[in-house]
């Protein structure tokens, strides 16, 4: 009997920490003052609601995600990711969500952390919770290797989640008949990658993940 690779795949926002890193993020470059307060809060907003609502232009977003890092430079945005980490992240690091991506990298699972939050806003919150495998929105990056605003590949986003991970895999010639998958997210967005794990997790799940879940028999998990 051949033994399946086991991977631990998670979703990061709402799901490891009790917030939306990349609206955060943009909330933190307003008290940077890298921002107009009313209009960006204003425009973040909507770009939310539509995400939540699975509306989302993910490429007109990435562009207005991006803008602040933009105009002020590779350094400085570096050292305002910085204070964006301690002022915001590390408060939103949960014991309980620790333990859990901790319990299965103990039993031997790959772990790999799965969003639709950009690599920029999210590789420095995967390190903190000791995660190297990153699936994220990748940024297309310009001759001198600075973001220009638009997305390299497939954004993992809704069904593009399953084909980054699928990628993934057989990039370590693996197919999804090899694996055990374990997948945890709060979002409706995610259903495809939950429809194609092994075992899905509704964790800590919007209302309608909720109901979902309770029809599929999915187990429900609230971290927070």
């Amino acid at each position: 009997m051949t033994v399946k690779t086991q991977i631990a795949l998670f979703d990061l926002d709402h799901t490891l920490i009790p917030f939306d890193s990349d609206h955060a993020w943009g909330e933190h470059t307003i008290t940077l003052g890298w921002r107009d307060p009313v209009d960006f809060k204003r425009r973040n907003h909507e770009f939310f609601e539509q995400y939540r609502a699975g509306t989302l232009d993910l490429h007109q977003y990435m562009r207005f995600a991006t803008e602040a890092i933009r105009l002020q430079g590779a350094e400085k945005s570096s050292a305002g990711h910085a204070s964006f980490m301690q002022a915001v992240v590390q408060n939103g690091i949960k014991q309980e969500a620790l333990a859990l991506v901790q319990g299965h990298q103990q039993a031997g699972h790959e772990v790999v952390i799965v969003t639709a939050t950009n690599e920029f806003v999210t590789r420095p919150i995967a390190d903190a919770f000791g995660v190297s495998e990153l699936i994220a929105v990748e940024l297309a990056r310009d001759a001198d290797g600075f973001i220009t605003g638009e997305i390299h590949g497939t954004p993992s986003f809704r069904e593009g989640k399953v084909t980054r991970v699928a990628d993934w895999l057989a990039a370590r010639q693996l197919g999804w008949d090899e694996v055990e998958t374990w997948f945890y997210s709060d979002s409706m967005n995610d259903v495809p990658l939950l429809e194609k794990a092994t075992h899905a997790i509704a964790t800590n799940p919007e209302e309608r993940l909720r109901a979902l879940a309770t029809e599929r028999g999915w187990r429900i998990l609230d971290l927070f």
